[in-house]
């Protein structure tokens, strides 16, 4: 009991951050700050891991898919064109390779028995970029 109450007190601030990324009004602001929050979870999920916690790591991985599925949602409700107005799609497909990238370097280090812990998220993260890149380079039919 007494072990849950620190990993409580560490996610609560976390999903404190990703509320406030939830609360900016701008759709493509909230889109980026979505993706840097994202960033910095990874982060400090890689932490979490090499201080052997597996279950704040999983918390912490999860609040990362989160955060990208945040990011994909913020530009879809913008309404805005990737081919008329890319600036923020492009942002967030270049944002998404290198978190797909940090992921993989991630599941490199981990023990062969951790990695299904983020299979998850890559595969999330590698979908989303494709979605993401595939709004980009094609023109939608009229």
């Amino acid at each position: 009991m007494r072990f849950l109450l620190p990993i409580l007190m560490c996610a609560a601030p976390l999903l404190a951050e990703l509320n406030q990324v939830r609360a900016e009004p701008n759709l493509e602001k909230r889109s980026r700050a979505a993706l840097e929050h994202a960033e910095q979870i990874l982060k400090d999920s890689r932490r979490a891991y090499a201080a052997g916690n597996l279950q704040q790591t999983t918390e912490l991985l999860e609040e990362v898919a989160q955060s990208v599925e945040l990011a994909e949602m913020s530009l879809k409700e913008s309404g805005k064109d990737p081919i008329k107005s890319p600036k923020y799609f492009k942002i967030a497909e270049i944002k998404t390779r290198s978190l797909l990238r940090s992921v993989e370097a991630f599941s490199r280090d981990m023990n062969e028995a951790d990695r299904p812990l983020i299979e998850k998220l890559k595969e999330k993260l590698l979908e989303t970029h494709e979605r993401l890149l595939h709004a980009i380079m094609t023109r939608k039919k009229k």
